[in-house]
């Protein structure tokens, strides 16, 4: 059977050292869209070493980037890549990540999931420096056709969205070679950049990383009603709902209640079609 839940639940977790110093952070602020426009203080914030903070969004790149998906080779898991989907992200930060660090990766799957025609693997990273631990990355991987195996369901909720009208939306465009960029940090798919890779995916054109869209949308919640001030952030998670294209606008439609943010991502350009749901970012 490809999957063999208990065997993979079971299997010892993969450690690895990963680093990472300013010039990484910088990098994935700006293939977020960081720095326009290039001389505004709250930018530096995002581009300049001397006065630099790191959105916790870069969990998902620090120290290779894409490593998470070599839980995908874990023992009681063979699956076809080509039938992976990254269908939801999350982040739970213990403290506030370093400009530059040196920390111990240790990776497992956390839960697998039987959702019939398909399943949800659960990989798990926990990262810890000299000091302590840093921050807990899920990331929840659909696999077309791999269901049926006798597992369990595993949670179905939805974020019901505020019935009432969203306290800030803003809107963020995508710059035409903002994917191009961003893969720089350690997503080298090349359904984001090869034009004619993305139609044998069904695509017209190569789109935008989720994880892009990701770092985008928190950067958003930050600056605008965080003030500012990335060690507020506490956890952020969402659920990749729809694609975007380099080009295109997303649209962030943000609910503040206390101690956390709900927001929608929908592309502007395409009558709001969904991007990110399920999105939600606790703080302080």
């Amino acid at each position: 059977m490809p999957i063999d839940a208990a065997r993979a639940l079971a299997a010892e977790p993969r450690t690895s050292d990963i680093s990472w110093d300013h010039k990484d952070i910088q990098l994935y602020h700006l293939g977020l869209g960081a720095g326009i426009p290039a001389t505004d203080p709250d930018e530096l914030r995002y581009t300049l070493e001397s006065k630099l903070h790191v959105l916790p969004s870069f969990a998902t790149v620090a120290g290779a980037g894409m490593a998470m998906l070599g839980g995908l080779g874990a023992p009681g898991i063979q699956v076809n890549l080509a039938a992976v989907l990254h269908g939801g992200h999350a982040v739970r930060l213990h403290r506030p990540i370093p400009v530059e660090g040196r920390a111990t990766s240790s990776s497992k799957v956390a839960a697998v999931y039987d959702k019939g025609k398909a399943a949800v693997i659960v990989l798990r990273s926990e990262v810890a420096d000299a000091e302590g631990p840093l921050w807990t990355s899920d990331a929840q991987i659909f696999v077309r056709g791999e269901g049926g195996f006798g597992g369990e369901r595993g949670p179905s909720e939805r974020l019901e969205e505020p019935a009432r009208e969203p306290d800030r939306t803003v809107e963020r465009t995508i710059r035409e070679e903002q994917a191009l960029l961003y893969r720089l940090s350690g997503d080298w798919n090349p359904l984001h950049a090869d034009p004619d890779f993305a139609k044998t995916a069904g695509f017209d054109r190569p789109i935008l990383h989720g994880l892009c869209s990701y770092g985008m949308t928190l950067k958003a919640v930050v600056d605008t009603l965080l003030g500012g001030d990335v060690s507020r952030v506490r956890a952020y998670s969402t659920r990749f709902a729809g694609i975007v294209f380099p080009g295109e606008t997303l649209r962030m439609r943000m609910w503040q209640e206390p101690g956390r943010i709900q927001v929608t991502v929908t592309a502007a350009d395409r009558d709001d079609a969904p991007v990110l749901a399920d999105t939600l970012v606790e703080h302080a």
